[in-house]
């Protein structure tokens, strides 16, 4: 067995197929990585994708359940936000790392390792996921157009369609230019909400103790129905995927060292841009809780009712236009991101590569259909319904997308000398313990509570 494996590549032992195409071929190592000069010009070379992947963890779904759980409960579930986060940060640094050392995107592992039938129900479930993202997108972005221009919510949805050129034109002049938008969108985000914090003017003492645990998250089964929902919104299994497959856009030496340089800058890049998705979710529930919950006014779950909310309780209309761009950008920025993820998941899974528009297309008909359709039977009730189950889909597919990453990551066979080593085994397998446990409570919750 060991003379079988030694004519083999080292990448390639442990897997049940060859290596057959690289992730994203237009892009794929076409970011030079300057082999001399200072640290920090090389990790600004690796700056980018870390942001594309933070983008996934401040989308329109990410906003219900922030100002859900802070209009109910004040400052109490910071401390949920953070864990989330610190988890979102460890199984980003894997998906990163798993994509830098075996050229491989988590699509593609997943192929390589699996069986065609598994392999075939993983793509349905990512699928599934991906199409439930971009419905709160769809969804997200058509509210923040009828809240800041009046446009209704049905035409709001199909202009959320043409967002496919923008997509297009971006991926036609490079990767950069896709980092550098998004960059920029997340920058309008955290600065609306940095307004929206002097504006409420929180209880900073309250905050600080939002950040600390408390052990009635557990005992208070409403707490611990939003708190688990925040960790639904929050970790995105379709950014796994894409995370796995945008690192290696980096042309990087493939040796040893060059790996290892890749993975400790591209670990940078993803866990500096998350604290900024930690300080815009944080920011969200902090927003809500000192005007809404401090107002007593403990029912607001939908976005639509904490926009027209703001204005009175904090004495100007700019809390409530800030409110709007925000959502807008933040509906705008996930929508970026969602193509490139549906497009690694398709070429992974099954070796089908769609021209982008297509792509796009077929990703934005999935999602706009239903909203379309709810929307026109419900109105904006029904809108926020289909949000909430659009959460509830991520969080079952979740599980399918962790546990794989933590498995591969951790094999000898497959990593090398970067397989994890025990203490982060140990971590990263109680993560998606905890991430299987909360998810299936939720779903039980969801359909049976």
């Amino acid at each position: 067995m060991k003379n079988k494996l030694e004519s083999i590549p080292e990448v390639e032992a442990g897997w049940r197929l060859p290596r057959k195409q690289a992730t994203l071929p237009e892009v794929f190592r076409s970011m030079k990585v300057p082999t001399k000069g200072t640290w920090f010009r090389k990790f600004l070379a690796f700056v980018g994708p870390g942001y594309l992947v933070a983008v996934g963890y401040m989308d329109p779904g990410n906003w219900a359940t922030d100002i859900a759980g802070g209009s109910l409960f004040g400052y109490t579930l910071l401390s949920v936000v953070l864990i989330s986060n610190m988890m979102a940060i460890l199984l980003q640094a894997l998906a990163g790392k798993l994509g830098i050392v075996t050229g491989r995107d988590l699509a593609q592992a997943c192929k390589d390792h699996y069986s065609k039938p598994v392999a075939i129900m993983l793509w349905i479930l990512c699928e599934l996921a991906i199409a439930a993202c971009d419905l709160a997108e769809v969804i997200g972005s058509a509210i923040a157009l009828y809240l800041l221009f009046g446009i209704p919510l049905l035409y709001g949805v199909i202009i959320t369609a043409l967002d496919v050129l923008l997509v297009l034109l971006l991926q036609n002049k490079g990767f950069r230019y896709i980092e550098i938008l998004v960059i920029v969108l997340i920058v309008t985000v955290g600065g609306c909400f940095v307004a929206e914090i002097f504006l409420s003017k929180p209880d900073f003492g309250g905050i600080m103790r939002g950040f600390v645990p408390s052990s009635e998250i557990i005992t208070n089964p409403a707490m611990l129905y939003i708190a688990i929902g925040i960790l639904g919104a929050t970790v995105m299994p379709h950014n796994l995927y894409l995370h796995s497959a945008i690192v290696q856009t980096r042309d990087f030496e493939q040796t040893a060292l060059g790996k290892r340089q890749a993975i400790k800058y591209a670990t940078w890049d993803s866990s500096i841009a998350l604290f900024f998705a930690l300080f815009i979710n944080a920011a969200i529930l902090i927003v809500s809780a000192a005007t809404f919950h401090k107002a007593g006014l403990f029912d607001i779950a939908e976005i639509q009712d904490a926009y027209y909310m703001l204005t009175p309780l904090l004495g100007t209309a700019l809390g409530s236009i800030l409110f709007g761009v925000a959502l807008l950008a933040s509906g705008q920025n996930a929508t970026l991101t969602g193509t490139l993820a549906g497009q690694i998941v398709m070429e992974g899974f099954l070796n089908i590569r769609l021209p982008a528009w297509l792509r796009r297309l077929i990703t934005r008909l999935i999602a706009i259909i239903p909203a379309v359709v709810v929307i026109a039977l419900y109105g904006d009730k029904g809108a926020t319904d289909l949000l909430i189950l659009s959460q509830v889909i991520l969080s079952l597919q979740l599980s399918f997308a962790v546990i794989p990453l933590v498995m591969f990551t951790s094999d000898k066979l497959k990593m090398g000398e970067f397989a994890n080593p025990l203490w982060l085994k140990i971590l990263a397998w109680f993560v998606a313990a905890v991430i299987v446990v909360l998810n299936a409570y939720l779903l039980i919750q969801t359909f049976f509570g």
